[in-house]
């Protein structure tokens, strides 16, 4: 029998992904370390899926912060007060939309069923 789930937990079993976007935005790590621990742990779930005999790995399932901005970053539809100009979103852009920085808020939280 063929198996599928649509999701897995993105954070890695030590919070692997927390630590890194925490050491990330305090300025102790690069960018590209940050990409090494989400490509390690992206790398990990799937074989872990896999090992478990999950036939249809599921994708998509990873975030930096979360699938709505995610979406609003892959559509484009970012905010002009970020500044962006088109091309690649990067992660000074896609972070600022999700916690602000200090000359811009964050995009607005909407609460859907009572849940963030």
């Amino acid at each position: 029998m063929a198996s599928h789930i649509v999701g897995y937990p993105r954070m890695g079993p030590k919070r692997e992904l927390k630590f890194a976007l925490e050491s990330f935005w305090d300025g102790k790590s690069s960018a590209e370390e940050l990409q090494k621990v989400a490509a390690d742990l992206r790398a990990s779930i799937w074989k872990q899926m896999a090992d478990a005999g999950i036939r249809y790995i599921p994708s998509n399932t990873f975030s930096y912060y979360d699938q709505v901005l995610d979406t609003t970053a892959m559509l484009g539809a970012v905010p002009a007060r970020y500044g962006w100009n088109g091309g690649e979103i990067g992660f000074d852009t896609y972070f600022s939309m999700a916690r602000g920085n200090a000359s811009v808020p964050a995009m607005e939280m909407t609460k859907w069923f009572d849940t963030n």
